[in-house]
């Protein structure tokens, strides 16, 4: 059994308790206030500091004559004693900076990861966990949970897989990982529901609708892709119906069952240009005909299969080229687009914002205007204007740019 330190007595117990708890807030103590001290306590007090008469019941001690008197009998400096009898004095100051130190690091971390910095529209994400705090108050839990989400953000537009087969696959094999009413289901629902711009669902049928919007357990064969213009080599269905529509001077729809099937078709090893409307590749075909350049077609915010076809031709050496709307829903595409794919923009500079913006002077205000991350000075281009320039606006130009590779 471990010896009592001697001035460790029960009526001194509140005097060592008020200095250690001074002590540890790391910050100057030159006084402390100690108490309440019953009879027993004061009249050890008054023997400790040499008094000639007991101290009120709630006494204020100099450090320095304490620290004195605490030297005089026991030969240690007060914070030895106070340690030996409580434990270890800590420096809360310091920690809380170290604490600050670590938040401020997190969230730095989160706001320079590649997933949010390719979409910055994510960055709102960023903002409302930040102004949630920490989970269960840990740094290290809090980018535990985060890392797992921004595994699941990278993989997404999945490829038509369960949500439980995708949370093993990237989860460390936990198919349950993303079971819905979980912590991390519901940090990637809520980085999916700011990137599309809607909100938050709060019913599970949402919740499962904003699932299938990033490609988990899609429809094989109600998610589809509509191109123009493709005649990939291979005499798989998928090949073979591509030169046939694009000989016809058609367009090809294409579903996800099709385009998964192993081997089918090697895409076309030149540039292909995406645009984010119909209307345009209706416009492409109308004008070149059997002659259309491979077009594809995303219809606004790309499904399973859109990504599946786009990756499937860069895999096969084709060049992406992207083209969307100048407005804050068509700047989010594009960026969810050449992120997911490689595709480099197509006159979506603001430059070309800023030479085509004249053609609307009444044209619709933009909406929620997020970051471009390949022309940081888009989107102060488009705030200044305030007007949204579609890309049915700028058809004859982007046909005009066709031509050119077309006859290139």
């Amino acid at each position: 059994m471990t010896d009592r330190h001697p001035l460790d007595l029960p009526e001194l117990r509140p005097l060592w308790s008020a200095v250690h708890g001074r002590l540890s807030t790391g910050r100057p103590v030159s006084r402390v206030r100690s108490g309440p001290l019953d009879e027993a306590g004061r009249e050890a007090l008054a023997d400790l500091l040499g008094l000639d008469r007991l101290p009120g019941a709630e006494p204020t001690i100099p450090l320095a004559g304490l620290d004195s008197a605490v030297l005089d009998a026991c030969g240690r400096p007060v914070r030895d004693v106070v340690t030996a009898i409580l434990g270890p004095i800590h420096d809360r100051a310091a920690e809380r900076h170290h604490r600050t130190g670590q938040r401020e690091a997190l969230w730095a971390w989160l706001a320079g990861h590649e997933v949010v910095t390719v979409q910055p529209a994510l960055l709102d994400w960023v903002g409302h966990l930040r102004a949630g705090g920490l989970v269960d108050g840990s740094p290290e839990r809090t980018r535990g949970l985060l890392t797992a989400a921004l595994t699941v953000l990278h993989a997404l537009p999945a490829d038509g897989e369960p949500l439980p087969v995708l949370a093993a696959r990237l989860l460390d094999g936990d198919s349950h990982a993303l079971d819905d009413g979980t912590r991390l289901s519901s940090l990637v629902l809520r980085a999916l529901a700011v990137l599309y711009g809607t909100d938050v669902p709060d019913a599970a049928e949402g919740r499962r609708a904003l699932w299938s919007r990033a490609g988990v357990a899609d429809d094989e064969l109600s998610a589809a892709v509509l191109a123009a213009g493709l005649r990939p080599v291979g005499e798989g269905p998928v090949a073979m119906i591509s030169r046939i529509c694009a000989g016809a001077g058609h367009p090809v729809s294409l579903t996800l069952a099709q385009l998964r099937t192993p081997g089918e078709f090697t895409g076309p090893a030149g540039p292909v240009h995406i645009t984010e409307n119909p209307s345009v590749l209706a416009l492409a075909l109308r004008r070149f005909g059997s002659h259309c350049p491979p077009l594809v077609c995303t219809s606004g915010w790309p499904n399973t299969a859109v990504i599946h076809l786009l990756r499937r031709l860069a895999d096969d050496g084709a060049s992406l080229h992207y083209h969307g709307d100048f407005d804050g829903e068509g700047i989010r595409i594009a960026a969810h687009v050449m992120a997911r794919t490689g595709a480099a923009p197509w006159r979506m500079t603001a430059d070309d914002y800023r030479a085509t913006a004249p053609r609307v002077p009444f044209g619709p205000d933009p909406g929620r205007l997020t970051p471009a991350p390949w022309d940081r000075s888009l989107i102060d281009s488009m705030t200044e204007s305030r007007t949204a320039v579609v890309e049915e606006v700028v058809a004859d130009l982007l046909l005009d740019d066709l031509a050119a590779h077309l006859h290139g």
